[in-house]
């Protein structure tokens, strides 16, 4: 599959355009900005101050060593949050009208661990264009050889049992982000078929030094301050990481790897036979999105729909669009996928898993039989 993928708006559907103009109408008749508001800021606020809290806290050397476990529990937790609520609008340019405020805050992202040049090109080129396209979103990629989120994949013997061993996969992926993903990613020669070998010289010195500032900050003034064994350090360290990856992990998978999405296979000219914002409607869903609670953890990421057709839109506002791009795509008889709450979204995803993993493997070997 090397040719570059084409969305062929062959139906004539004018979906985006409407809704598009709807969302719009939507603001201007509100009165309001479609980036942050008030809310946004003390989330923001919030978030930064409890995870700034949390790691002096630790290097005050003040506790004993559950908790210090606790805390370095919760710094992942709440790093993650960061993430989500604060770096990913921020990368998007969704936070702010104002570009400076924006790559000041996709600043943050590197004192998580993550490089944000990186993870524009694999989330925001590569995700958000050729979502869920085997071949080309590497989000669907999780571990090769691991586990299958493309049907297109031949199943090998392991995978039969992805779905009793992701969880644990998935845990790992804080630790891959800041150790290896960044370096790997920024240095192949593509992402998915998007080329990636002209960066500028600048972000070879910020991936090199905000990475090196990371593990000063995480690993070597810890170390150096804190009255530990090393290995209570590393127990430390990887539970930190482990509970911000498996976060991490799960959030996405339950917007694009759940009952009813699609992984569309372009024909062989390389099109896609519907429009973009059609191919979002069959790629992508929501979870619990009448959970405040959820919305304010997880930054609108249970919002997907909403994200990735209004990506430059803060997720403040996702859940009042929502009811507007529900109605409008009912109309045009596209999918509004969603699950009510994120243990059914959980468990849609534990039977996608078995699906793709233990069930097509038994399809696999019938065939060849």
């Amino acid at each position: 599959m090397n040719q570059k993928v084409k969305f062929i708006n062959s139906h004539k559907s004018n979906f985006f355009a409407t809704v598009r103009y709807r969302v719009e109408e939507h603001f201007v008749e509100k009165g309001v900005s479609k980036h942050a508001n008030q809310v946004m800021w003390l989330k923001t606020i919030f978030y930064l101050t409890v995870s700034l809290t949390l790691y002096l806290l630790i290097l005050s050397n003040q506790f004993g060593i559950w908790s210090l476990f606790t805390l370095a529990v919760l710094l992942g937790i709440f790093n993650a949050g960061i993430g989500f609520n604060v770096c990913h609008d921020a990368i998007h340019g969704s936070f702010s009208a104002n570009s400076k405020l924006n790559k000041a805050l996709s600043f943050i992202f590197h004192l998580i661990g993550a490089n944000p040049y990186v993870w524009n090109l694999m989330h925001n080129v590569v995700h958000h264009t050729y979502t869920n396209i085997p071949g080309h979103d590497e989000d669907i990629e999780v571990a090769p050889g691991l586990i299958r989120l493309d049907p297109q994949q031949r199943v090998n013997k392991l995978q039969r049992f992805q779905h009793l061993y992701a969880i644990g996969v998935y845990s790992l992926a804080s630790l891959s982000w800041v150790f290896r993903k960044d370096y790997v990613k920024f240095f192949q020669k593509k992402i998915g078929h998007h080329p990636t070998l002209n960066h500028p010289k600048q972000e070879y010195f910020n991936l090199f030094f905000y990475k090196g500032l990371y593990y000063f900050l995480y690993i070597g003034l810890p170390l150096l301050v804190l009255d530990i064994t090393w290995w209570q350090f590393v127990i430390g360290f990887l539970s930190m990481h482990l509970v911000e990856g498996l976060v991490m992990g799960l959030v996405f998978q339950l917007a694009h790897v759940v009952e009813g999405t699609d992984f569309p296979v372009p024909n062989e000219q390389g099109n896609i036979e519907e429009a973009w914002a059609a191919h979002q409607m069959h790629t992508t869903a929501n979870f619990a999105i009448k959970s405040k609670l959820a919305g304010f953890l997880l930054g609108g990421l249970n919002q997907q729909i909403e994200h990735h057709l209004f990506p430059k839109v803060c997720h403040i506002h996702y859940p009042a669009i929502a009811t507007i791009i529900k109605q409008t795509a009912q109309e045009f008889g596209l999918p509004y996928i969603e699950n009510p709450t994120f243990f059914r979204a959980f468990q849609s995803h534990y039977r996608m898993l078995k699906k793709l993993g233990y069930e097509a493997y038994r399809l696999q070997k019938e065939m060849v039989v």
